[in-house]
């Protein structure tokens, strides 16, 4: 049996839900497709912070900043840049008066998730094919079997999105940097240390071009990126199912490093390995009737510059305030969401990249610190 949707979003992320909250908010209803089985399915885990100029103007335009401000992390924007030896460069306490509060991923997105109708978000559809059909509609078919179809179809559905190749041949290539994410557990009794080096807010270490990247969780554990440059296929030689095995593999690029530093590996109780990707810069595509992309679908690009989540909010509250200024005209509301999309999210793949290149490049620790001390925190 095939249902019709005028408006399909697919992906429930960050981006997918801002865009149905504001349509909601404006009395237009739209359904979300999210692949994963429940909104337990998994933890989302992960800080954000949530810049002004951008993710807080999307929480506006879905009527829920006031909800955001009782979930943000207090502390959370404080600031710690360390050299491989253990020395602190910067060190900035939170005041308070930031622009870029914390918060959970996951607290943030059951805002979102909490504001929606009933119904709303459709789970467990994972999406094995989409086509166009006449008149700008277009069919998805997901793995369960189920189809629908759609007058207006909406790409959040992240960095491989299976919408794209409707309108872009672009996929997202390798940056040159592997992270393998660890987390320390009850950090402040069980690993009073590392909880100790990296403090209450973010986190940052680099030099020999590679780094340590940390946030505190909410719930008192560490959640640590380690970054390096790597070949691609350098993590296919790593077993990450051997917990020892793999802490070694990832400690013998930090030789020479502070023990207290090498200790954010050592005793990671949690080992996940992830490429870094990105679109190319100032990717775009033609206006194609009935279908759009927003978030990483339209831009994926490296976390080095911190404006993913929030791009992909800020992309989902404004194509949902296009959609709601052009009732009855779909192809006036992409025209104007895509011509303001594609200049935004090429200023932010720009920094992206020079971020990737000045923080693992050979004077990444000086130029960071030289960065913090002149201009507000960005990351």
């Amino acid at each position: 049996m095939t249902t019709h949707h005028p408006i399909a979003i697919i992906g429930g992320g960050l981006g997918g839900l801002t865009a149905a909250r504001v349509l909601h908010a404006n009395g237009i209803e739209a359904a979300v497709f999210e692949r994963e089985a429940s909104r337990e399915a998994r933890t989302q885990g992960g800080m954000l912070d949530i810049h002004e100029e951008n993710g807080q103007k999307a929480l506006r335009a879905a009527d829920l900043h006031d909800g955001f401000l009782k979930i943000i992390h207090e502390g959370g924007q404080a600031l710690r840049l360390l050299g491989p030896d253990g020395t602190v460069h910067v060190a900035e306490e939170d005041d308070g008066t930031g622009g870029r509060p914390e918060v959970d991923r996951g607290d943030l997105r059951d805002l979102l998730l909490d504001s929606l109708p009933d119904g709303t978000v459709h789970w467990g559809r994972k999406v094995t094919g989409v086509r166009a059909l006449d008149g700008g509609r277009h069919e998805v078919a997901f793995a369960d079997g189920s189809t629908i179809t759609t007058d207006l179809l909406i790409g959040a559905d992240g960095a491989w999105s299976r919408v794209r190749p409707l309108l872009s041949d672009a996929v997202p290539a390798y940056t040159g940097i592997s992270f393998v994410e660890t987390d320390l557990l009850e950090a402040e009794t069980r690993h009073p240390r590392s909880a100790a080096v990296v403090g209450g807010g973010f986190f940052l270490c680099l030099g020999d071009e590679r780094g340590l990247l940390a946030h505190k969780e909410t719930d008192g554990s560490l959640h640590v990126y380690t970054a390096l440059k790597a070949d691609e296929g350098w993590l296919d030689t790593v077993d990450f199912t051997d917990l020892p095995a793999a802490k070694q593999a990832v400690l013998a690029r930090f030789e020479g490093w502070d023990d207290t530093l090498r200790g954010l590996i050592a005793d990671a109780d949690t080992m996940t390995p992830r490429r870094i990707h990105a679109l190319p810069v100032g990717h775009r595509w033609d206006r194609t009737p009935g279908v759009t992309l927003l978030g990483d679908a339209a831009h994926v690009m490296s976390p080095f510059a911190g404006e993913g989540a929030n791009l992909a909010m800020y992309d989902g509250a404004e194509l949902a305030a296009a959609i709601a200024a052009h009732p009855g005209d779909t192809e006036a509301a992409l025209t104007a969401y895509e011509e303001a999309l594609f200049p935004r999210s090429e200023a932010s793949a720009t920094d992206s990249a020079q971020s990737l290149d000045t923080m693992f490049g050979p004077q990444g620790l000086e130029q960071m610190a030289a960065f913090f001390t002149t201009a507000p925190a960005v990351l």
